[in-house]
């Protein structure tokens, strides 16, 4: 027992224990790295890679040309509406309204109330809704931004200036788009690769 106690004290066995937890540390090393690399190397799904190789997922509307309606809300009571400056001009006479029809508009603000009075015919109390009726190209309100519209062009979202000739709480008529463009409806930043989602 004691010549083994006197080996295990010798520096010839100390040294051959250092270096063997030297090669397993790295030996652990080396394993590590060469697993990290196999996990890199896997055909793992990376959304920001795809969107960067493929193209981002974005949901689009072709544009066309066709009649459309948009709808200005306004509160009526006993046939009358007050409406702000602001607003007054998206109304007008012969405008349904609900059942009835806005039979006058003033362009003058009433001094009462700072709002202009518009008459109505056979409405209802209550919230309502003036149509318009127009043929022209529509596009979702969220789709522009600042008087811009991101347009798919091979696969690459492109900015168009628009002009909003009328809208309502949820869509425009617009100028400034063609028969057969693509409105991109997700939020995109010029230049980005894109994929339209089906």
């Amino acid at each position: 027992m004691e010549k083994i106690a006197i080996k295990l004290k010798s520096e010839q066995v100390k040294k051959a224990l250092y270096g063997a937890c030297i090669i397993a540390l790295v030996g652990w090393v080396v394993f590590r790295f060469a697993a990290i690399g196999a996990e890199n190397a896997r055909a793992v799904f990376n959304p920001a890679r795809y969107a960067a190789d493929v193209g981002a997922p974005v949901y689009a509307m072709t544009i066309t040309h066709q009649d459309g309606v948009l709808r200005e809300p306004i509160e009526v009571k006993n046939n009358r509406a007050l409406v702000s400056s602001v607003r007054v001009g998206k109304l007008q006479p012969g405008q349904r309204v609900g059942d009835g029809e806005i039979i006058s508009v003033s362009h003058d603000v009433d001094l009462n109330t700072g709002m202009h009075i518009v008459r109505t015919r056979n409405v209802a109390d209550g919230l309502q809704y003036a149509e318009f009726e127009s043929d022209g190209y529509f596009v979702p309100l969220y789709a522009i931004n600042n008087g811009v519209v991101m347009l798919n062009v091979d696969g690459v979202a492109t900015p168009r200036s628009i002009d909003v000739l009328r809208s309502d709480t949820q869509n425009a008529m617009v100028a400034g788009l063609n028969d057969g463009d693509v409105v991109i409806l997700s939020h995109v930043d010029s230049g980005a690769k894109v994929q339209i989602v089906k």
